[in-house]
């Protein structure tokens, strides 16, 4: 694998010189000095860089499209000849959406590295669905009712989604009886998650509070600010020790939603299947597993 085009590959992953300079562990000027000998040899600039912001050329949008590819069959294919009695190893980067992720993938990291101490793991919490080739992802972990064409996609549980509010909350507006009832309602959801697809009923309407954060959702709800539209994952607890209580039980959200594990069809490296056994491991006994 040519180390400069490889290099070239993770600063537009990273985004930055910088980002990618302590991924390789090397200084901004070593990376850019490199970047430079790359469209040196090639004869075209590949990046506009400037102090603020850096950015593809055509010829490096291109070119990136092309050796992006190949250089993660690289990397898997060196993961795989690599691995020892110890079980997989290499780099392995992992994509999952931020509440989930925080709440049932890290905590549960620690077992698995320990397990496999020759994985070089990194997670990337984000909300948005990140192009797993172009984006250098391994495995995304993905909450949807559509998973993307041409990939390896599992689904490993359902999502289910319940409406609730806090006690304090329904001791202050009223319990809905009906659908109807939710439009004399505060609602909380975080923008472009309105309206509610549930079964048997659509709700409309407008976030009490408007934010880009569903963890945000989850607090406003908990402290009594109105009726949300929660997965299971998320508030599983909270209903368990009476925090949260459910409303309007016979309405959920739609079923077609759930946790996927999408990879790449083929050349995925070994540490994809034993972090997907080990996740199957630790949340099986789960509410929301069930």
């Amino acid at each position: 694998m040519d180390p400069d085009i490889a290099l070239f590959v993770d600063v537009v992953h990273q985004g930055s010189l910088a980002s990618a300079a302590r991924l390789w562990r090397l200084s901004p000027a070593m990376v850019s000095k490199r970047i430079a000998r790359l469209e040196s040899r090639l004869g075209v600039r590949l990046l506009h860089r400037t102090t603020r912001r850096l950015a593809s050329t055509q010829a490096g949008a291109a070119f990136h499209a092309e050796v992006a590819p190949l250089v993660a069959g690289l990397r898997a294919a060196e993961a795989r000849a690599t691995q020892s009695g110890e079980g997989p190893g290499g780099p392995l980067r992992v994509s999952a959406p931020t509440s989930f992720g925080r709440m049932w993938i890290a905590p549960y990291l620690t077992a698995f590295l320990d397990r496999y101490p020759s994985i070089r793991l990194r997670l990337d919490l984000t909300d948005d669905f990140v192009d797993l080739i172009d984006g250098g992802i391994d495995l995304a972990i993905r909450i949807t009712a559509s998973p993307p064409a041409g990939l390896a996609a599992h689904r490993l549980a359902d999502n289910r989604r319940l409406l609730c509010a806090s006690p304090a909350y329904l001791a202050k507006a009223g319990t809905p009886r009906s659908i109807t009832d939710l439009d004399g309602h505060s609602l909380l959801a975080a923008e472009g998650q309105l309206p509610w697809r549930l079964t048997g009923a659509t709700v409309n309407g407008e976030s009490r509070v408007h934010t880009q954060s569903s963890e945000v959702v989850r607090e406003l709800v908990l402290v009594g600010a109105g009726v949300a539209l929660r997965s299971l994952w998320d508030v599983g607890d909270a209903l368990a020790d009476g925090r949260l209580v459910r409303v309007l039980p016979d309405h959920e959200g739609s079923a077609a939603v759930g946790i996927w594990a999408i990879h790449a069809a083929t050349g995925a490296p070994p540490a994809v299947p034993a972090l997907l056994a080990h996740l199957s491991e630790v949340w099986r006994d789960t509410p929301w597993m069930r």
